[in-house]
């Protein structure tokens, strides 16, 4: 028993055995451990390792990190960032207090690969691309959340992976006036800061996630030779409200959609471009990623066939519903009025995608 320990040990790392092993608490005492789950977290630690790298390489060497961070002025990535890492701590704190330990992984596991990773260290990369004056203010903010973040995410993850943050840790630099710890096992455990969370910047960002999501969408779909290329990419918007969120966080999407440019229109302003791809946001938001050439007619076609054939089903289905004789007086007004207006999004959708499928026939 001792030397097949030792072997996982050896192989993958005891760090990525030990969150494995966690992450499997949710369920009975027999566990059925599956090697690749232990590759994967392995893997994961290589992950933080160039996250810390790449901080270090842009704090620079003569970085101090400051004592109060100034919310009010950061970018819209800063506060974010900061406002889910806030809501991270407070789950995981709560889920370690509960002993579920496997939500406590879970929950930092998700923090660090799927927000912090993926979408901050992707979003503020621009702001270190040259020493451009214009993002010199952009620039220190993103350092400052950048440490605040690392330094608080491997406190938050150290009782899961105490190896590899402890090494990773004491490679931070500290604030100057402050006597540095020893070592990560010394610190205080995070504690969420009230000031730090924001549900309206939490809220526009799960706008901007998507509408990239959707513009990387469209991208896969396109030819291999463009899939790599900065391509145009148009927004357009069926109220004032989403246009002035998409507009105020246009430089957050073009940089995650790695797009040449992204205009914005309200429904009734402006035809789509020719040679344009269309792809559904939401029901105030639809995205076009104009393609340089032809573009396969037929596929865009399918795709509007499609998406109609599924608007035709809930049209029907919920027109079935509104049309029978007991409804005015059984169903709740509130409930009335919740389905007349999704009708009426159903039946605007649907129009939407013939005037697509028209123009794309043209």
């Amino acid at each position: 028993m001792i030397r097949t320990r030792q072997r996982f040990t050896n192989c993958f790392g005891s760090d990525a055995l030990r969150f494995a092993l966690v992450s499997y608490t949710a369920q009975c005492d027999k566990i059925n451990l599956d090697i690749l789950r232990v590759v994967g977290y392995r893997q994961w630690c290589n992950k933080l390792w160039n996250a810390v790298r790449f901080a270090i390489m842009k704090l620079g060497y003569n970085y101090s990190p400051p004592q109060i961070l100034i919310l009010e002025t950061m970018p819209f990535s800063c506060k974010w960032i900061l406002s889910v890492l806030n809501k991270a701590i407070s789950k995981t704190v709560e889920s370690l207090e509960a002993f579920e330990f496997s939500d406590a992984a879970n929950t930092v596991y998700a923090w660090w690969q799927y927000q912090f990773c993926d979408v901050y260290i992707e979003a503020i990369k621009p702001y270190f691309a040259s020493d451009n004056p214009t993002f010199a203010s952009e620039r220190a903010h993103a350092q400052h959340a950048l440490w605040t973040s690392l330094e608080t995410g491997l406190r938050l993850l150290h009782p899961l992976m105490p190896f590899v943050t402890e090494e990773l840790w004491q490679r931070l630099p500290s604030p100057k006036d402050t006597e540095r710890k020893a070592s990560i096992m010394m610190c205080d455990y995070p504690t969420a800061i009230e000031t730090w969370t924001n549900e309206k910047v939490e809220s526009e960002m799960e706008t901007v996630h998507a509408t990239v999501k959707c513009m990387r969408a469209l991208r896969a779909g396109l030819l291999e030779k463009q899939k790599s290329e900065r391509l145009p990419g148009f927004a357009l918007c069926e109220n004032n409200l989403t246009s002035e969120i998409v507009k105020s966080h246009e430089f957050e999407i073009r940089t995650l959609a790695n797009l040449s440019s992204l205009e914005v229109f309200i429904k009734g302003e402006h035809a789509a471009s020719p040679g344009s791809s269309v792809e559904t946001v939401n029901e105030n938001l639809k995205v076009y990623l104009k393609v340089e050439g032809a573009i396969n007619t037929e596929a865009e076609q399918e795709k509007i066939r499609n998406k109609l054939g599924e608007l035709h089903k809930q049209k029907d289905k919920l027109q079935k519903m509104m049309r029978v004789s007991t409804y005015e007086e059984k169903v709740p007004a509130n409930i009335r009025e919740d389905n007349a207006t999704k009708l009426a999004k159903i039946l605007q959708e649907f129009d939407f995608f013939e005037k697509e499928s028209a123009r794309l026939a043209a």
